[in-house]
C-alpha cells in the first residue's frame, strides 16, 4: 500500500475509518516518513503483536521524528522481542478471575465485561496484548451467561465495559448490551473504558450520543490519553459532545518512559484535559506484560513526578498514582 492515497477523514464514516486502519509496517513507516531501516524490526515485532493504527491518530504524529511521543506508543520495535525478568504474559492474573466467558471479576461491587476483542489502535504497552480473546468474545446469546452471573450477585452495582475497546461495537449491539444491563435492578453505573474518543473521534456520532443520553444508569467514560499532543480539535469536539449527552468524563494515563515521564508534559496534559471537561483520574505505573519493559518507569521516579504535580497543580488536576497488583482488592495507591 506504499504510496496509496489516504482516504479523507472528513468523508468517511467511523466504520470506514476502522476498515482503513494501517496494519502493515511498510504502510505506516511510509505515512510517518521514517526510513526503511526501521522496517525489519517492526515486521518482527508486529508478528508477536499486530500493528494497528487509525489515520486519525497517525495524522497527529510529527513526520520524520522517530522520537515523537505518539509514534512511540504504536510503532513495533526490536525491544519488544527481548525477555525481561518480572514481565509476563498475564501480569494481572486475569485468567484466574474469568469465571464465565467475557467477564472478569476481581473487585468487590463491580465486574468487567470484555465487550469487544479489538481496538482502533494497538498500543504497544497494552497489558492485554497476550489476552485470550478467542474464548472471551461471547455472542449475544452467550452474553446471557455473563448477565445471569451479574444478576445473581446483588452486591455488584457497577459494570465496566472494556476490551479491546467497547466503542468498536456497532450502535445496535452496544445499545442492546447497555439496555440488558439497565434491566438488572442493582446496576447503578456503567463505566466504559475507551480510547476511541482520542484515536477515532468520529465514532462519537449523534446516534451513539442519543444511546447514552437515554440510559437510566449513570454512564461514565474513562478515556485513555497519555500526551497533550493526542488532543486536537476533533477530539475536543467529541469530548464536548459526550458531556452534552450527560456522560461523566475521566482520564487515565499510563506512565511511559520517553513519552510522558516528565512533569511538564503531565501538567500540560492535565490542564488540557480539564479544558475539555475531563477530570484526571489515574496515573498508572506500567503493567508488567511481556514485550513492554522498555516503557517502564521506576516507582521512585513516578513518586518524584507526582510530587512535582502536587506542587504545581490544584489537587483536582493531579491524577492518583497507582499500580495494579494481582490479587489486590483494588488498585494500589503509591504513597
Amino acid at each position: 500500500m506504499l504510496g496509496q492515497s489516504i482516504p479523507s477523514l472528513t468523508s468517511r464514516t467511523w466504520q470506514e475509518q476502522l476498515s482503513y486502519q494501517m496494519t502493515q509496517p511498510e504502510e505506516f513507516l511510509d505515512f510517518v516518513q521514517l526510513d526503511e531501516h526501521w522496517l525489519p524490526a517492526a515486521k518482527r515485532a508486529a508478528e508477536l503483536f499486530p500493528l494497528r493504527v487509525s489515520h486519525a491518530y497517525a495524522s497527529r504524529i510529527e513526520k520524520g521524528n522517530p522520537q515523537d511521543p505518539l509514534l512511540l506508543q504504536v510503532l513495533p520495535l526490536q525491544r519488544e522481542l527481548q525477555s525481561s525478568p518480572g514481565f509476563t504474559t498475564d501480569p494481572l492474573d486475569e485468567r484466574n478471575f474469568n469465571p464465565v466467558p467475557g467477564l472478569i471479576h476481581k473487585y468487590h461491587g463491580r465486574v468487567l465485561l470484555i465487550a469487544a476483542p479489538h481496538c482502533a489502535i494497538n498500543c504497544r504497552y497494552c497489558f492485554r496484548r497476550h489476552f485470550d480473546y478467542s474464548h472471551n468474545t461471547p455472542s449475544r446469546q452467550e452474553w446471557q451467561v455473563a448477565l445471569d452471573y451479574i444478576a445473581q450477585r446483588k452486591e455488584v452495582d457497577e459494570v465496566i465495559l472494556s476490551g479491546g475497546d467497547p466503542l468498536v461495537l456497532g450502535d445496535k449491539q452496544l445499545a442492546w448490551l447497555l439496555d440488558a444491563l439497565a434491566k438488572l435492578p442493582q446496576i447503578e453505573r456503567v463505566r466504559i473504558h475507551t480510547r476511541l474518543p482520542i484515536v477515532l473521534p468520529d465514532r462519537i456520532t449523534p446516534k451513539i450520543l442519543e444511546i447514552f443520553s437515554r440510559q437510566q444508569t449513570d454512564i461514565v467514560f474513562v478515556i485513555h490519553c497519555n500526551h497533550r499532543q493526542e488532543i486536537d480539535t476533533r477530539v475536543a469536539r467529541a469530548l464536548a459532545d459526550l458531556r452534552s449527552a450527560g456522560v461523566t468524563l475521566l482520564n487515565q494515563t499510563v506512565l511511559l518512559k520517553s513519552i510522558n515521564d516528565n512533569a511538564n508534559i503531565l501538567i500540560s496534559l492535565s490542564k488540557e484535559l480539564f479544558r475539555c471537561g475531563v477530570l484526571p483520574y489515574y496515573l498508572h505505573l506500567l503493567d508488567r506484560v511481556s514485550g513492554t519493559s522498555h516503557f517502564n518507569v521506576s516507582e521512585h521516579h513516578a513518586r518524584q513526578l507526582r510530587d512535582e504535580l502536587l506542587a504545581q497543580l490544584p489537587g483536582y488536576l493531579v491524577p492518583k498514582l497507582v499500580k495494579e497488583e494481582p490479587g489486590a482488592s483494588s488498585k494500589s495507591p503509591i504513597a
